[in-house]
């Protein structure tokens, strides 16, 4: 087995000892709170218990997540109703992704906790990603680098219409 060292690493990983010591806002909860800034925080849907938002850091254009309104960190504490309207708001997603973009596939998931990778572990969230054949290329191999082309205000914009229309 080959081994690859990576000692700045050790840095990243150690700031996530201490998770109490961190208390930085939820995003989620800030895009909640403040309807009337949806466009800046990204928000393309509410729903009756959750919130369709555009990912800030996408792996590609598109990349969605739903969240329910209550800030809970774990599966096992989302009601019947919760689940079947993030449920709903996945499926819903994935068809609007599909009319938009015309992906090949769909990743779609949740981190649950930091270990598992993720980026917000105190609210629960699940990712809706399109996929395209070869849509990591060599600068995601070599440069560490992912590139989007798309704007996201553009694409926020556009998919927050689908919803908007789907519900007319």
């Amino acid at each position: 087995m080959d081994i690859l060292w990576s000692p700045w690493r050790s840095e990243y990983i150690e700031g996530f000892k201490d998770e109490s010591a961190k208390k930085e806002e939820c995003f989620f909860c800030g895009a909640i709170e403040h309807p009337s800034e949806d466009t800046e925080r990204l928000v393309v849907h509410r729903s009756k218990t959750c919130i369709v938002v555009m990912n800030k850091y996408p792996y590609n254009s598109g990349h969605l997540l739903v969240a329910p309104y209550r800030h809970i960190a774990e599966f096992q504490h989302l009601n019947t109703e919760e689940i079947t309207d993030i449920m709903s708001m996945l499926q819903l997603s994935e068809k609007i992704l599909n009319d938009l973009y015309k992906p090949q596939g769909f990743n779609i998931g949740a981190n649950l906790g930091r270990a598992a990778g993720a980026g917000v572990p105190s609210h629960l969230h699940f990712h809706i990603l399109p996929r395209w054949y070869g849509d990591t290329n060599f600068m995601a191999t070599i440069g560490d680098i992912k590139v989007v082309s798309e704007s996201i205000i553009k694409a926020q914009a556009q998919i927050a219409d689908s919803f908007r229309q789907h519900f007319l």
